[in-house]
């Protein structure tokens, strides 16, 4: 996502380790990509050559999922536990349900963190409107002190006398 930079765009390449164009965007503010994953180096560019004289702010996460550490995990704890298959049912109901939370509490996190990004573009924006609005602001109370002072200048002419008098 751009949360600041001249028209909020940018363009994004995303390579496979084969060196395969998986993704590629052009000037865009923001998108969200899933590709399934083998094995090797991804390379992925923000490219902003097309405006050379703004620069960006790039906001970007990138999410791993199913990292093939779970499945080991999961199958650790089953070594330790001795007793009956009631016990074992019950550990596994507690198991299933503190991943369930896990997966839940990774998720809110995410789309925390999503969300400040958003804000932080908006913030940027406003913040530009704003010294925008205050520049024009007083370019414009300029232009009326300037104006008055012609029109007083004026006025007082018209009622000067502009005949010599002679005494």
């Amino acid at each position: 996502q751009v949360l600041d930079g001249a028209g909020l765009d940018v363009d994004f390449h995303l390579l496979s380790p084969k060196g395969e164009t998986l993704v590629f965007d052009e000037r865009k503010s923001d998108g969200v990509h899933t590709v399934e994953t083998e094995d090797g180096d991804y390379m992925f560019c923000f490219d902003n050559t097309f405006s050379t004289i703004s620069e960006k702010v790039i906001f970007f996460e990138l999410i791993l999922d199913n990292m093939g550490e779970d499945g080991q995990d999961q199958e650790d704890w089953k070594k330790y536990v001795t007793g009956t298959d009631l016990l074992d049912m019950k550990l596994e109901d507690i198991l299933e349900s503190i991943n369930s939370v896990k997966a839940r509490l990774s998720k809110s996190v995410q789309i925390q963190t999503l969300l400040r990004a958003f804000e932080a573009r908006d913030r940027n924006i406003q913040e530009g409107n704003f010294d925008r609005v205050n520049f024009w602001s007083v370019v414009n109370l300029g232009v009326m002190v300037v104006v008055s002072a012609v029109q007083v200048y004026m006025l007082k002419s018209l009622f000067e006398d502009k005949r010599k008098s002679r005494t």
